[in-house]
């Protein structure tokens, strides 16, 4: 089987080219090479990382897509970002690796050989370097030609074009990372899902739980800029109160940081004021701002090399908190502080949730608003203390926000920390507008307060140590920032 790939990608709309400017079109261009010296961030930990995925499956061809082009609207795509494990095997992030395929072909006792299919620059003999609005140079920029690529990575290179010559007839066992291409897909056989599919998807999250120090350094910078992206959005905060979608002037404000810095935001960024604070994934970011009220900010940044920062403060629009505003975030605070110091090698995974959890369960039934004592609430078959914070505590980060989520639960969810993983702790307490299990004042408040850190070797060390955490120094921070 041969895979196919999209012909010339123009629009019913375009002008007419003639031969006469096509021919012109294909003479008296300059060479443009790249530097001679250029090479992916962080190169020399490539290697390793490819050897390990090889170790986990000898004698095996393993096919790892970057993914492919996704419509917006038309004849418009969204913005390509490299799946992660692409992304971690290569250094390859542009948007210019859209349908580029990795595979790792089997090689004896040398283990496997790295080979990337990729498709090369425009040539200036056909007319696809100005006239397709996908792929030619002119539309959507430069891309490293065959030789370039392995330039940048060290890797063997092929043409895209080749790779379904690669992948018909008698073949080696296969594994590939399924649902990523769907034409590699179709040329394996994979729309039937497959358990080897399946094992390589969770070996290469598993793989990238550990970070090594160049990727605790990127994380460190994603983190480093999204406290600058907050810093901005509280000077900001005087125009985006006057503003009848303040939310969304907020969003944008974070946004312009993260562009500006980085690839862009690491998730579309969480913007809730008051009520909407409750709503866990708030991406509408369409409200008002009240300065009586608290502000959730979920945000983070995605730098240039695909590595995701993920932090949430929530803050007083008015600049100091209100009793009850307090009342509910220092709980919060003080399960937060639970649960980061449950961290450290050895630790299971889940102690820290359940750290937090303990904390917001005693609160609320001291509170008299949790009508059953925290321990019963705690209890496996009992877990009434949810209704009130109902997600989990945390999660692993690195090139997702929400990382290495194909990772077996042995390794992850029901495993135990290392010193090199990075994630955040994050519980909150949800007190919807309606629920009338609550006394009015406390109706209507979201508070969720999140870090990221890394697990040392004998504890865990807090990256974002730069935002300010409690009461006094977040009113001190705000009244800094707006004089």
């Amino acid at each position: 089987m041969t895979l196919p790939q999209p012909g010339l990608a123009t629009g019913s709309h375009d002008l007419p080219v003639s031969p006469a400017l096509d021919a012109f079109m294909g003479t008296h261009w300059a060479a443009t090479p790249l530097p001679a010296d250029q090479r992916v961030p962080g190169y020399s930990g490539f290697p390793g990382r490819r050897a390990r995925l090889s170790a986990a499956f000898p004698g095996e061809r393993l096919v790892v897509p970057a993914g492919r082009l996704k419509v917006r609207c038309n004849d418009l795509d969204h913005r390509f970002r490299p799946h992660s494990a692409y992304v971690w095997l290569t250094g390859l992030t542009g948007e210019d690796q859209a349908d580029h395929v990795l595979v790792l072909e089997p090689a004896g006792a040398a283990g496997h050989e790295p080979v990337l299919y990729v498709r090369p620059r425009s040539p200036r003999d056909g007319g696809e370097f100005y006239r397709d609005r996908r792929y030619g140079e002119f539309w959507v920029g430069r891309r490293p030609d065959l030789a370039e690529t392995t330039q940048l990575t060290g890797l063997r290179t092929e043409h895209l074009d080749d790779l379904g010559k690669l992948l018909t007839g008698p073949q080696p066992p296969t594994r590939v990372l399924a649902g990523t291409d769907a034409l590699v897909d179709l040329a394996t056989g994979r729309p039937v899902a497959d358990q080897r599919d399946g094992e390589l998807a969770a070996v290469l999250s598993e793989l990238r739980l550990v970070k090594d120090t160049w990727e605790v350094q990127q994380l460190q910078l994603a983190v480093d800029h999204t406290v600058t992206g907050f810093e901005d959005v509280v000077r900001a905060l005087p125009t985006a109160l006057r503003h009848h979608r303040g939310e969304r002037w907020i969003e944008g404000v974070f946004d312009l940081r993260a562009r500006a810095e980085g690839n862009g935001p690491s998730y579309t960024s969480i913007v809730a004021s008051g009520a909407h604070a409750c709503v866990l994934h708030w991406i509408r970011n369409d409200g008002a701002l009240d300065p009586d009220s608290l502000l959730l900010l979920d945000a983070g940044v995605e730098t240039d090399t695909l590595y995701a920062a993920d932090i949430t403060r929530t803050l007083p629009l008015g600049g100091t908190f209100t009793p009850v505003q307090r009342q509910a975030y220092e709980l919060v605070l003080a399960a937060q502080s639970a649960g980061i110091a449950a961290l450290r090698p050895g630790a299971r995974f889940r102690d820290f949730h359940h750290a937090a959890m303990r904390v917001i369960a005693e609160g609320l039934a001291d509170w008299g608003v949790l009508r059953v004592p925290a321990d019963q609430a705690l209890a496996e078959d009992n877990g009434l203390h949810r209704r009130y914070t109902l997600c989990g505590s945390g999660h692993m980060l690195g090139l997702d926000y929400h990382d290495c989520s194909q990772a077996r639960a042995d390794r992850y969810v029901d495993g135990t920390l290392e010193a090199g993983m990075v994630l955040t702790v994050e519980p909150g307490l949800y007190l919807q507008p309606d629920d009338e299990t609550l006394p009015l004042e406390l109706r209507g408040m979201g508070i969720r307060i999140e870090d990221d850190l890394v697990i040392t070797e004998d504890g865990a060390h807090l990256m974002s140590s730069a935002l300010p955490r409690t009461v006094p120094d977040i009113e001190s921070w705000m009244a800094g920032l707006l004089s």
